[in-house]
């Protein structure tokens, strides 16, 4: 069995609800070109042309804080998780769990629907993006949340968020030529768990599971530049980094890192999925597409993902772990 922990639909309703609290937010616009996104049947029949899989869903972009008020996203993240919870529920040997989407810009109202999502619908984590309307997730009024996650034993899906308003220069207003996206979505996860790692999180709350999109951004191929740190270059030593010994950091910086699991949404790149692999090991990657985001619906990044892992050579064991035994681990199939 394969099993897509890291896959996206946004049940018909809540795309209409959306549409109409946020019409300023072009992409809603683009999802009419995309019905496997929200046209269940569509959604279906992508998945019948592969044998043995399943998905565990989780809602798209926007993230649910970019769409009202901290008084509104509260009820739209009930909308949206009831919504999902009624799809699995239809259809459990398609969907045998999902993933809740969290009002990121009301953190009480947060941890309550995440209770409420995994006590009474079954959801089996919590997605959120790499910052909250700009602010990063290591600060204090999220702990609360990853404190609960940590509490329930389930994990914490960190989906990569930034725009065309996140310039490339300073000197400028916006970005250009699609590297807010290409280039800015790797940067925004691999800033995101470093902000976590040196806000302490780890060491307080040891258990906690977080599954980053895209094999971790950039960690991987650049994990010897953060094991060699700037400060270290001059006032620190091989095994020695003066920025994390000012966090208070409790273990050496890259055991961190390798706490993180990572996802082999790779868009079918076969050496991404191995650069990835090599760092975080069999045990900590999981199986993910990222489908339905592709130009044919969702068919070249689940074909292509299968085709890059199957051309890893993996042993029997590593190959059950990353398809879905380290799923069943840690969502607790």
């Amino acid at each position: 069995m394969k099993i897509d922990i890291f896959n996206h639909i946004l049940p018909k309703q809540v795309f209409e609800r959306m549409r109409e609290v946020a019409p300023q937010i072009p992409i809603l616009h683009s999802f009419d070109h995309l019905p496997e996104l929200w046209d269940v049947d569509a959604h279906l029949r992508l998945m019948d042309g592969y044998d043995d899989y399943q998905q565990v869903l989780a809602l798209s972009n926007p993230p649910i804080e970019m769409l009202g008020s901290p008084e509104l996203t509260p009820t739209l993240a009930r909308l949206a998780n009831d919504g999902l919870a009624a799809i699995c529920k239809a259809h459990p040997d398609r969907f045998p769990a999902f993933i809740a989407s969290m009002p990121m810009n009301n953190p009480e109202a947060a941890v309550k629907e995440a209770n409420r999502a995994v006590n009474e619908l079954g959801a089996r984590g919590i997605q959120v993006f790499t910052n909250v309307l700009g602010k990063s997730l290591s600060a204090p009024e999220f702990y609360p949340l990853f404190e609960t996650m940590a509490r329930h034993d389930l994990p914490v899906w960190i989906h990569p968020m930034r725009g065309p308003n996140f310039s490339d220069y300073a000197s400028e207003s916006a970005s250009e030529n699609e590297i807010w996206f290409t280039f800015g979505w790797p940067y925004e996860t691999s800033a995101c768990v470093t902000r976590l790692i040196f806000s302490g999180l780890f060491d307080k709350l040891p258990n906690l599971k977080i599954i980053t999109h895209h094999m971790g951004g950039m960690i991987p191929f650049f994990s010897q530049k953060i094991a060699l740190g700037f400060s270290q270059i001059f006032d620190g030593e091989t095994d020695r980094n003066p920025a994390a010994e000012k966090a208070g950091l409790k273990k050496p910086l890259l055991d961190y890192y390798r706490m993180i699991y990572a996802d082999t949404a790779t868009n079918g790149s076969s050496a991404a999925a191995r650069c990835g692999l090599d760092f975080f090991q069999a045990d900590h990657c999981l199986f993910a597409t990222d489908a339905p985001f592709d130009s044919r619906g969702g068919r070249h990044l689940i074909g292509g993902t299968i085709k890059a892992i199957d051309d890893l050579g993996l042993n029997k064991v590593d190959r059950e772990k990353i398809y879905e035994g380290n799923a069943r681990r840690l969502l607790r199939l």
